[in-house]
């Protein structure tokens, strides 16, 4: 077993740990899969080996022989576990386990990494937006240049987080991305709760299964490979599209839920993602223009202040 198939095999095990296999853990796993191209094994049969255990955790550690590689495994579980929101008993047991098992227990940037994305994952979810019912009241004045201000911001600061070297970061990138849509909606007098972001992030074309997911597949490819031949070579590898793909995906996904709310919220299925689908090349272009304002602000960024962000802090 390669050691990239031992981490997608470790994944695996950890997407089962509850029991329930939640449809944004499986998809996590699937696209993790993908972006190993030529080299991913089968992954039908590889859920069948894990599910009718013709595969066992053990083999998928002792594949594992460098310190980096059992790290990174373990942080990919930890985000596997993390992916719907929220940690169970049993995901908890399988982490402590597993950080046995891969013979992490003092290992202090696995349990700082479990630690900040955990807080992450909680904060995301208390920082969700509420349902309010909208009084009526005459059509708002928008602000269309701050608007479009803020969804440049976003942007930045989202192509920032993929230049950080903590994996966990990205985790505030879907969060982030809700907020978002969430002010534009509140610009133009529609009050929107989570479920009803969510839906239309993935209706769009980018969500839990889909952007947050092309992250996951990515850190496998650059951070193992930073974990193994140090962490310079997988940062610029993460960066070099991640950047650019967080970046393009935020600017596309604002500036279509300012089309679709300021039009009544009347186009159709199509029409939104292939309106998203139109934006993301001129977005990708844009990003090299502004280069330098997404380095210089993840220079700026640390936990707290990512944190504060995903609360509901000015962007």
């Amino acid at each position: 077993m390669t050691p990239e198939n031992a981490v997608l095999t470790i994944s695996l095990f950890a997407a089962f740990a509850d029991g329930s296999n939640d449809d944004r853990e499986r998809e996590h796993i699937r696209r993790f899969a993908e972006s190993m191209g030529a080299d991913a094994p089968e992954l039908p049969k590889l859920y069948q080996d894990v599910l009718f255990k013709r595969v066992t955790l053990d083999a998928a550690v002792q594949a594992l022989g460098e310190l980096g590689q059992r790290q990174f495994a373990y942080e990919m579980a930890v985000c596997v576990c993390d992916a719907d929101g929220v940690q169970t008993a049993a995901e908890q047991a399988f982490l402590a386990n597993l950080k046995t098992r891969l013979g992490l227990e003092g290992d202090a940037e696995v349990t700082a990494f479990a630690s900040q994305a955990d807080t992450l994952a909680a904060t995301a979810a208390a920082a969700a937006p509420v349902a309010v019912a909208a009084a009526a009241s005459a059509q708002p004045v928008v602000n269309e240049a701050e608007l479009d201000k803020s969804i440049l911001n976003y942007s930045i600061l989202n192509g920032a987080l993929e230049l950080l070297p903590q994996s966990w970061a990205s985790v505030a990138i879907i969060p982030l991305q809700v907020k978002m849509v969430y002010r534009i909606g509140k610009a133009y007098g529609v009050e929107l709760d989570q479920g009803h972001i969510r839906e239309f992030l993935a209706t769009v074309g980018v969500g839990l299964t889909s952007q947050y997911l092309e992250q996951f597949g990515r850190k496998l490819l650059g951070g193992l490979l930073g974990k193994m031949a140090g962490k310079t070579a997988g940062k610029i590898g993460r960066a070099a599209t991640g950047m650019a793909f967080s970046f393009a995906s935020t600017y596309a996904l604002g500036q279509v839920a300012k089309r679709y709310y300021a039009g009544g919220r009347q186009m159709s299925t199509q029409l939104l993602q292939e309106s998203f689908q139109g934006l993301l090349g001129p977005a990708k272009q844009m990003q090299t223009q502004y280069l330098p304002q997404i380095q210089q602000r993840a220079q700026s960024l640390d936990a707290t202040q990512i944190m504060n962000l995903v609360r509901g802090g000015g962007v």
